[in-house]
């Protein structure tokens, strides 16, 4: 007998009895929409018929947004707990050029149904455990932070955190109740906050303005012998980033989430091979098996746009071989892929590759 929550969702079986998502196209309904600050909510899926999420604290996912317009794809970390793996969250900042963020907020309500894919991401702690740690963030890159932070709540609530975040104001500080909670509950946890300018709506008798030396050593004063993880928005991570490398941080314990890098942002050095798709000088073909189509791929460009050409349709988010979306099959023919992390080496050896930064070197093959 299958019982239901609210009409919509399926109360799980145990964990032992269900299979987790996985990273293929899968569809979730939304269990709750949540305000956390202006302009930010919190979205809670589950998945459709039942099942637990499997994820590192920290990574993100990408959902299928069908708008009117056409589907459009988004790039949004978790900001929930994989100890509590029957529900994911997404906490997303609607920007005044928010297209994908400002449809969530006017069309996704508990009840809706998304597809997503993932997990994806390597920034997360669990890849560099640590004695101490430092999280920085600014605005919405609280949210790996609060995802680790939830864990380590759940799981160690012994650890030893400190947790700096960046705000414009105090009321936009994302999580604030939550954190001060965790305070009074972890006792190696502290948390300081750094609004940029005051506010009537909440005021503020603390530290303000943007990170500098002088404020991270008032706030951190041991950063130095702490594992950093920072996100936010460039300007922020690139502040942060030369301030402690300026002390002369070992920046092999700097990790920083962003998901504006360039596909092919490694240097061919660091693989080990030759860049070498500017020697073809022809176009080459791409047959997309799972449509019985074929393109022509010129000389540069990425299997994503000879599949656009031919009128092929490949989900795409970041297209800059991050979030993993538009993963495909390569049945045949040689490529060359330069992502940034958006795919493991256990798929590549599988033969898949990222459509939008994979060059073919050859005609080519493909399950799209």
């Amino acid at each position: 007998m299958t019982l239901m929550l609210t009409g919509t969702v399926p109360v799980p079986l145990p964990l032992d009895e269900i299979k987790p998502w996985n990273a293929t196209r899968q569809m979730l309904v939304c269990t709750s929409v949540v305000d956390e600050a202006p302009e930010v909510k919190t979205f809670t899926f589950a998945v459709e018929d039942g099942g637990w999420f499997r994820y590192m604290p920290g990574q993100f996912i990408t959902v299928e947004l069908r708008t009117k317009d056409g589907d459009l794809h988004r790039t949004y970390t978790v900001s929930s707990s994989p100890s509590r793996p029957y529900a994911i969250s997404i906490t997303v900042k609607a920007q005044p050029t928010s297209v994908g963020t400002r449809w969530m907020f006017e069309n996704v309500r508990p009840g809706s149904r998304i597809r997503a894919y993932g997990p994806n991401g390597h920034f997360s702690l669990m890849l560099h455990p640590a004695k101490k740690y430092l999280f920085i963030s600014a605005g919405s890159g609280i949210t790996p932070m609060m995802s680790m932070l939830r864990w380590l709540f759940d799981c160690d609530p012994g650890a030893d955190v400190t947790f700096v975040n960046s705000s414009r104001r105090p009321e936009d500080i994302i999580f604030r109740d939550e954190l001060e909670m965790l305070a009074r509950r972890m006792p190696n946890l502290t948390i300081g906050f750094l609004p940029e300018m005051r506010s009537a709506v909440s005021p503020w008798g603390g530290l303000m303005g943007r990170v500098d030396r002088h404020k991270l050593a008032l706030l951190a004063p041991d950063f130095m012998r702490r594992e950093i993880f920072c996100c936010g928005p460039e300007p922020f991570m690139s502040a942060v980033s030369g301030i402690v490398r300026s002390e002369g941080f070992d920046m092999a314990h700097f990790h920083q989430e962003s998901f504006g890098a360039s596909s092919f942002a490694r240097p061919a050095q660091m693989e080990g091979e030759e860049r070498n798709f500017e020697s073809t000088s022809s176009a080459l073909t791409v047959t997309f098996l799972g449509t019985n189509k074929r393109g022509d791929c010129a000389p540069g460009q990425t299997i994503l746009e000879a599949a656009r050409n031919a009128g092929v349709r490949i989900p795409s988010a970041c297209q800059s071989g991050i979030c993993g979306t538009c993963r495909v099959f390569k049945r045949s023919g040689d490529v060359e892929m330069r992502h940034n992390g958006g795919i493991s080496q256990q798929d590549i050896s599988s033969g898949y590759v990222l459509a939008c930064c994979s060059r073919p070197l050859s005609p080519i093959e493909v399950d799209a």
